[in-house]
């Protein structure tokens, strides 16, 4: 089998205090282009290149002050295939690595994991399929790819123009932030 490999920086994401102010700023100073957003949850995805990524910023209200403060969401590392994120969970999973979460986001498959000091960081892949997000199915990586993707494209065939969080598995998780359904 194939090393995993990154093929490049896919994303960022940002916890903000004003989520309205960060949004206009990089939307009409920076340039990006909104792609989807969800006031109720606070969160703005915003991109350069939106035919090409979904988005390349990720705005999150809700910016932590104090000892705990922690201004970046998450740093996401774009895969050519799944057969790449499917590489990085194994290594994840023989280098004793944290993780937090695996999910569908329907357009991208993405394993979520910790680095030693604790900021979140995401290998994805995107499927090429379309969907509102925000949008969380949780996955089990054990099953084999072609019944992933068939989970996959159906969850995106109900949710896809809606979004969707699967807020009682993220729940059993301990993930926070999934009111709707």
């Amino acid at each position: 089998m194939a090393t995993p490999s990154v093929a490049r920086l896919g994303h960022v994401g940002l916890h903000v205090e004003d989520l309205g102010k960060e949004k206009a700023f990089y939307r009409d100073i920076i340039g990006l282009t909104v792609t989807d957003e969800d006031p109720e949850m606070g969160m703005v995805f915003m991109s350069a290149r939106p035919e090409e990524e979904h988005h390349e910023l990720l705005l999150c209200r809700g910016r932590n002050v104090g000892a705990e403060a922690r201004g970046v969401q998450q740093v996401s590392f774009r895969c050519d295939s799944l057969e790449d994120v499917l590489g990085f969970y194994r290594r994840f999973k023989e280098q004793g690595v944290r993780f937090d979460v695996i999910l569908s986001h329907g357009n991208a498959i993405g394993v979520y994991v910790y680095d030693p000091e604790g900021n979140r960081c995401e290998t994805y892949w995107n499927t090429g399929l379309k969907a509102k997000q925000p949008y969380g199915q949780v996955l089990d990586l054990e099953k084999p790819a072609a019944e992933l993707m068939k989970e996959v494209e159906e969850s995106v065939r109900i949710y896809g123009k809606t979004g969707y969080l699967d807020r009682e598995r993220l729940a059993r998780l301990n993930i926070t932030a999934a009111p709707k359904k």
